[in-house]
């Protein structure tokens, strides 16, 4: 495994370009709440968005115009049909209309960041768009956090023939209420906040200047912090972490061998002292008290027999194909059938082939990337740290939360949007100071040498890029 993200590489000039405009519309709708019934259909922005988009971005996926299929595409594509297969077995009633609303979701905010996020000046223009968008967000935060009001889904609601997510009435948690602003849950909101944090941090090392990087990067774990959501705070601290990490065994070239060895050690030394799973001691430190860990504790516990069956409290195994939306054993005194567990819902709902065909297609991409090596090229080096640790921390997450909705669509937009990191390639400086070897940058301003006042478009001895 190779991951480099701490040597010393020459900096070169980053493209600024603008965010395409799909992407724009996508993120609008993400951030604005609006639903309204088309009939029988309940109707989002981002589902309008994604309908509109989903045939023109397959078929231009199939034909090449974004890049070669990968594996991933197959998976994720498989994993959409065994949704529908699953459902048609379980849930026949519901399978056109959540196979319809949670496939378009699914597929569509994949494609969308696969097929226009496809080189680092589109990259960075989306963290400088996210990075925006999380501190305009900032005082609606902060009101809503003192007076338990989100003020953005209150004006949606209160406009004629359209209405917006449910207001969560959320216990409040050191004195304050917990955020939701414009998601369906303050999880989300969170959520979606550890997600912009390396971004910021991370990718726009060169672009902000330092004060501005620091603020930036402070207002956004404060709005994360005010969603109060103990998975979306791990996971900001988890990407610090690493971070950390990176920069103080930046000369050891096997520092992330190192890091998953520790883990490792760490999981058999709890296994074997602990009177407690490894699972449940993780979920104790993962939760802001003893109750929510016992009771994730049990979810997971009863989760897992929902899917291998248990013969002693006489429930089938439902490994194919899961149980679809019917209701989930639980023991008589668990009321909720909420369960904080995305990727156990995914079993539960869709088999373990639907676990496997999804799980599979992310690992597959982020190892691809973690191996890449962008040596001499500091700025790719970034944008491939922030991925990574962003993948890391959503996927830390995503065991914690349940994602749905807007939030749903939106974690397999930001994973797509890291797949042109497999083939990306670094830019390097020729000994006279041009810059040379980049197919992974559409800005011809990209082109010309910092310096030297002749575009190297115009030199004979300087090749093209490819």
């Amino acid at each position: 495994m190779v991951l480099r993200l701490g040597i010393e590489a020459t900096q070169v000039p980053v493209a600024r370009a603008s965010l395409p405009l799909p992407v724009i519309l996508y993120l609008l709708a993400v951030v604005f709440p609006v639903v309204f019934n088309l009939g029988p259909i309940v109707m989002t922005l981002v589902r309008i968005v994604l309908l509109i988009m989903v045939l023109p971005m397959l078929v231009g996926l199939f034909a090449g115009r974004f890049g070669k299929l990968i594996p991933t595409d197959g998976l994720f594509l498989a994993h959409l049909i065994w949704m529908i297969l699953a459902l048609a077995v379980t849930t026949p009633a519901q399978v056109i209309t959540q196979s319809g609303s949670v496939g378009v979701e699914f597929i569509g905010g994949y494609l969308m960041g696969r097929c226009y996020i496809r080189d680092r000046a589109s990259f960075l223009a989306l963290c400088r768009w996210l990075v925006l968008l999380v501190l305009v967000s900032l005082p609606f935060a902060l009101h809503e956090t003192m007076t338990g009001r989100p003020l953005i889904v209150e004006t949606i609601r209160s406009i004629p023939g359209l209405t917006s997510v449910a207001v969560v009435y959320a216990e409040q948690r050191m004195g304050l209420e917990r955020v939701q602003l414009v998601f369906a849950h303050p999880i989300h909101y969170g959520l979606f906040c550890s997600v912009v944090f390396s971004m910021c941090f991370v990718a726009l090392k060169d672009v902000f200047s330092f004060p501005r990087r620091m603020i930036s990067s402070f207002g956004i774990m404060l709005c994360g912090f005010l969603a109060l959501s103990s998975g979306a705070l791990l996971a900001v601290l988890l990407q610090i972490a690493l971070i950390g990490w990176a920069a103080t065994f930046a000369r050891i070239r096997w520092r992330w061998w190192l890091l998953v060895g520790l883990f490792v050690l760490a999981y058999a030394v709890i296994d074997i002292f602990s009177n407690r799973s490894p699972i449940r001691v993780f979920m104790s430190y993962a939760t802001f008290s003893a109750h929510n860990a016992y009771w994730r504790g049990i979810i997971f516990e009863w989760g897992v027999k929902n899917i291998l069956g248990d013969a002693a409290e006489n429930i089938p195994a439902a490994v194919w194909f899961g149980i679809g939306l019917n209701d989930w054993v639980r023991p008589v005194y668990m009321y909720s059938g909420s369960m904080d567990n995305f990727w156990l819902v995914t079993a539960i709902r869709y088999g373990v082939p639907g676990l496997i065909f999804l799980s599979l297609g992310m690992i597959l991409v982020i190892f691809h990337v973690m191996r890449r090596r962008f040596d001499g090229d500091q700025a790719l080096i970034n944008i491939q740290r922030t991925w990574i640790f962003t993948m890391l921390g959503l996927s830390f997450t995503l065991t914690t939360v349940y994602v749905w909705s807007n939030i749903f669509s939106f974690v397999f937009f930001i994973f797509g949007a890291g797949v042109w990191l497999m083939t990306a390639s670094p830019l390097k400086r020729s000994e006279d100071g041009a810059t040379l070897g980049s197919n992974d940058t559409a800005d011809p301003k990209a082109l010309a040498s910092p310096y030297t006042r002749f575009d190297k478009r115009n030199r004979r001895d300087v090749p093209h890029p490819a």
